[in-house]
């Protein structure tokens, strides 16, 4: 929950008139924030005791906490979220860009072959 506040006279003419101040998160807001990242984390973990999973099921389910964990991380550890939006567009361009190159690197090792692609068609 956040909320705005004016700047103090000496810094409202150091940062200039139309300038709106954030009020920082709370320390309880970092620990939930950082609960929340632990159980997403050890979900993570936790698919590695999985002994029938497919690599296909495994990348299905490892890809959204990743994301999760990085739009979190973006938008409260780094501020993100009451910064410019230019900020947040260049890190999410960021995220598609790796995404991208992930699948484009899995594609030319073979990662999606033939004996691949026959079984995900039955």
């Amino acid at each position: 929950m956040s909320t705005t506040s004016t700047a103090s006279p000496d810094t409202a003419a150091e940062l200039g008139p139309d300038t709106v101040v954030h009020e920082h998160p709370s320390d309880a807001k970092y620990v939930k924030i950082a609960l929340i990242l632990g159980v997403i984390t050890a979900l993570e973990v936790a698919t590695y005791f999985w002994e029938d999973a497919s690599t296909g099921v495994l990348v299905a389910v490892l890809f959204p906490m990743m994301i999760a964990k990085f739009a979190i991380v973006t938008g409260y550890f780094m501020h993100l979220k009451y910064d410019n939006p230019i900020f947040k567009s260049v890190f999410v361009f960021g995220l598609i860009l790796a995404v991208v190159v992930y699948v484009v690197a899995t594609a030319s090792l073979e990662f999606y072959s033939h004996e691949y692609l026959d079984i995900l068609r039955g």
